[in-house]
């Protein structure tokens, strides 16, 4: 049975192999060019502002009926308009560049990560002693700029890695206590492939390479590359260059998956498979996916878990899951001090009502913020009992990618190319999308 935890003793567990960086894609991207700054308010006060309203850039699409219904909850009780556009998956850069050159651009959005920071910090009201930074329980999940100002603060943490149906495992013969490395998930897998017709089931759900599903790779499991090169550092900036060393490891792991699913490898590039209806209906054991999908599976997979990314590297049978966040709030420094004010009064009330609070966690699984509602999430209860018991947690080194959306759509070329086709050559040009993309990426950044 899970352990129960409490939301802050979760934060406490986690917070020391974090970094700052879910869903579908990043918040790095290239500011537009800059209008005239309006004088920022910093006001303690928690009550709502007499005028100004709020206009949220929602980075997560799974997160979007909620907020739509808290919007419209928080202007009936405090007669504040509240207007939230969710980006599509994948398009929150291209999105917040069109929004922001707009005359009423929004005045709470995302930078997530080390290049947002360099790329909003002027568009970001320094949140340093405001209202709702007072609120946080922790400051893991903070982002600052050169000068130390506070451009934006985490309003959740997540992991990912590798969801599991365990009422599955076993009915194909197996048990959960198989699979503590790469070689015992590698034996569960092929066997429950090698046997669907058989057992009604496959191993891995759908691994479309389109839009709307390619970041679990080229993000998401990209990370274990990232984080194992780190060899036992932290990165706390971009690298200008990788090694590649453990592409070996990121390929045994990537093969598994996309050759013991439900879709043949060269039908995954135009995508169109509901990998979570699969796993919701049983069609499948695995799934590639993250702690956001706990709310939506929690019902019809009562059982469900999640377990590191295996990959073959040595001791890995003491890793844990990746944890990180990418979900960090800005407030818009060129917004009226009327909005800003309307802003922050709405961001502590998220936090701190309990009703809406509720709903928020139990979308995102866990606020670090010391009177938001206790989390439930059985994913996160994972990471934190893989914590617990000595494993290392796999921090967000793929927030650091450069260049984000170019360095990606090259990684999916190439990987579309190797799933038609799975020659060591097509291989070759993986690992130069990977690492040698990284090193064009970051000079086309940084010159």
């Amino acid at each position: 049975m899970k352990k129960r935890l409490l939301a802050l003793s979760l934060t406490a567990a986690l917070a020391a192999g974090l970094l700052a960086g879910c869903g579908g894609g990043s918040a790095e991207s290239k500011a537009p060019e800059e209008s005239k700054a309006a004088e920022p308010a910093q006001s303690q006060a928690a009550e709502p502002a007499a005028t100004g309203s709020v206009y949220w850039l929602n980075f997560k699409p799974e997160l979007d009926d909620t907020l739509q219904e808290l919007a419209k909850t928080y202007k009936e009780q405090k007669g504040v308009d509240v207007k939230v556009v969710t980006a599509a998956s994948g398009t929150y850069s291209q999105t917040l560049n069109a929004e922001m050159d707009k005359s009423a651009p929004p005045t709470l959005f995302v930078i997530g990560n080390s290049a947002g920071v360099k790329d909003w910090k002027d568009y970001a009201l320094d949140l340093t002693g405001t209202a709702i930074a007072n609120e946080l329980n922790t400051d893991a999940y903070n982002l600052y700029d050169e000068t130390g100002k506070l451009v934006s603060i985490g309003y959740c943490y997540e992991c990912y890695g590798i969801i599991v149906n365990p009422d599955l495992v076993e009915k194909a013969g197996h048990s959960m206590d198989e699979i503590k490395n790469f070689e015992g998930l590698k034996t569960v897998v092929e066997d429950i492939h090698a046997r669907a017709g058989e057992l009604g089931f496959d191993a891995f759900t759908s691994c479309d390479m389109d839009g709307s599903s390619s970041w679990r790779f080229t993000g998401h499991m990209a990370n274990l590359e990232y984080y194992y090169e780190q060899e036992g550092t932290t990165w706390t900036e971009c690298p200008p260059t990788l090694t590649g060393k453990y592409m070996e490891n990121f390929k045994n792991l990537y093969d598994l998956c996309i050759n013991n699913s439900l879709t043949a490898p060269n039908e995954l590039a135009t995508g169109g498979h509901d990998a979570a209806q699969e796993f919701k209906d049983g069609k499948a054991a695995f799934q590639v996916q993250g702690s956001w999908e706990y709310a939506s599976y929690k019902d019809a997979v009562p059982n469900a878990t999640m377990i590191p990314y295996y990959c073959g590297v040595e001791g890995e049978e003491k890793a844990g899951l990746n944890c990180g966040t990418e979900n960090c709030w800005a407030i818009n420094a060129k917004a009226s001090p009327e909005d800003q004010q309307a802003t922050m009064d709405f961001m502590v009330w998220l936090v701190t009502d309990p009703d809406a609070s509720a709903k928020m966690v139990e979308q995102l699984g866990i606020m670090p913020y010391k009177g938001a509602a206790e989390s439930t999430n059985g994913f996160l209860q994972d990471a934190a009992e893989y914590t617990a018991d000595g494993c290392y947690v796999m921090n967000w080194a793929t927030n650091y990618q450069p260049n984000v959306d170019a360095y990606r759509a090259t990684l999916v070329a190439a990987l579309n190319q190797y799933n038609a086709d799975q020659s060591d050559a097509n291989w070759e040009q993986v690992k130069t999308a990977f690492v040698d993309g990284w090193a064009v990426q970051y000079q086309e950044v940084n010159g």
